[in-house]
């Protein structure tokens, strides 16, 4: 069942509130955080346990992503000139969610603030990105936050690899952020843990909070050379000290659905 995970950990910590799965393909994680977090602000749930998982290295599965030409011949190398496409990775990642005064009383650390959540789908293409979708959905995440681009100082980017996302990615980031995407930093952490599927929002959520708490922000690995239809500060190769107040994670997942989250800095 792909509700088995959940039902798991329902019994495991006998929490007998709402427990279910999100499947919305490269965007499943990002909707389960982000529902997790509507339902917490709204009162529903008094704390919520939400990510993703995925172990897609099976025959079958490989060669179905192989078909589709969407695989690299060597390495991951998002937003670069010579990106030949996505690396499958596994892996999984829970955040718990639940109010600052609850966290604060019971001595837990608060890593970030979960500030905002976006949704949107492209009704366009089963596998092509669409600039509008990911755009809308970054546009209802800042609404949702109540900011204004400016504020924003890095995005982990969805950044697959593929010939056909990064360049529409950037687009969507232009179009949200104007002249201020210039002075975005910008990467991808799939060209270093790959594309985790279902669990991908999930791992590069955590990697953004964890660069909001530490003043690091996380590079884009195997970054050869800049491809003039990706023309962002994409943090080649080296990881960045830098502290900035607000991170966006970027989720487009195939089928158009799209999913972004923001997150502060405490």
């Amino acid at each position: 069942m792909a509700n088995a995970a959940a039902s798991h950990i329902s019994m495991e910590f006998g929490i007998t509130g709402p427990s279910f799965t999100i499947s919305t393909a490269c965007s499943s994680a990002a909707h389960a955080l982000g529902q997790a977090y509507w339902m917490v602000r709204s009162g529903l749930s008094d704390l919520a346990i939400a990510g993703g998982s995925e172990a897609p290295f099976s025959f079958g599965i490989l060669k179905a992503w192989e078909a589709m030409r969407v695989v690299s011949r060597d390495t991951c190398r998002p937003f670069s000139r010579e990106r030949d496409g996505m690396v499958l990775g596994e892996g999984a990642a829970m955040l718990i969610f639940e109010p600052l005064d609850a966290a604060t009383a019971r001595g837990a650390r608060v890593h970030a603030e979960v500030v905002g959540f976006g949704m949107s789908a492209d009704a366009c293409h089963i596998t092509q990105p669409a600039k509008e979708g990911a755009a809308q959905a970054m546009e209802a995440a800042l609404r949702d936050a109540g900011l204004a681009p400016e504020a924003v100082g890095y995005i982990n980017a969805h950044g697959t690899g593929t010939l056909a996302n990064d360049p529409t990615e950037v687009a969507a980031i232009r179009v949200v952020f104007g002249a201020h995407a210039s002075r975005l930093a910008v990467s991808s952490t799939k060209s270093m843990h790959g594309h985790a599927l279902g669990a991908a929002a999930a791992l590069e959520s955590a990697a953004a909070v964890l660069a909001l708490r530490d003043g690091v922000l996380p590079p884009t690995a195997n970054f050869n050379e800049q491809d003039p239809e990706c023309d962002l500060d994409f943090i080649p190769n080296q990881a960045r000290v830098a502290q900035v107040e607000f991170a966006m994670s970027n989720s487009f997942a195939f089928g158009g659905l799209n999913a972004v989250l923001v997150f502060r800095r405490l």
